[in-house]
C-alpha cells in the first residue's frame, strides 16, 4: 500500500508544478478514500479555499453506489461555485487516474454548468 501512495505523491507533485488556480480560475481540487468523495475549490493566490464539498457531509443528500454519489458531490460543487461567483475552474486529480469516481465527479460538475 506504501507503494501505491508514494506513486500518487509523485504523480500529484509533477502535475501541481504546471497547475496552479487563480482569482479568475481556482483549481477544483479531488480526494477520494474508500468511503467518501472530497472536492475544494481553491485559490492558489491568497490560499483560501472559496466552497467545498463531500459525500460525508450534512448537507450531500446523494443515495445509490459511489460512482453515484461522486456525480452529486460534482453537481453540489458546481451548485455552490456558480453561487460563489466561479464559473471556471481548472481541474485537479490530485493524483488519481481520470477515471472511475473521480471522472464521475468531474462529469457531475460540467453537466451543473462548471466550465473545465
Amino acid at each position: 500500500m506504501a507503494k501505491k501512495i508514494s506513486r500518487r505523491e509523485r504523480i500529484k507533485k509533477g502535475i501541481r508544478k504546471r497547475l496552479t488556480g487563480s482569482e479568475s480560475r481556482p483549481r477544483l481540487s479531488v480526494y477520494r478514500s474508500n468511503k467518501g468523495i472530497y472536492a475544494q475549490i481553491i485559490n492558489d493566490e491568497t490560499g483560501n479555499t472559496i466552497v467545498s464539498a463531500s459525500s460525508l457531509s450534512k448537507d450531500f443528500t446523494g443515495k445509490g453506489t459511489k460512482s453515484d454519489q461522486s456525480i452529486a458531490v460534482g453537481k453540489l460543487i458546481a451548485e455552490k461555485a456558480i453561487a460563489a461567483g466561479v464559473k471556471e475552474v481548472v481541474f485537479d486529480r490530485n493524483g488519481y487516474l481520470y477515471h472511475g469516481r473521480v471522472k464521475s465527479l468531474a462529469d457531475g460538475a460540467r453537466e451543473a454548468g462548471l466550465v473545465f
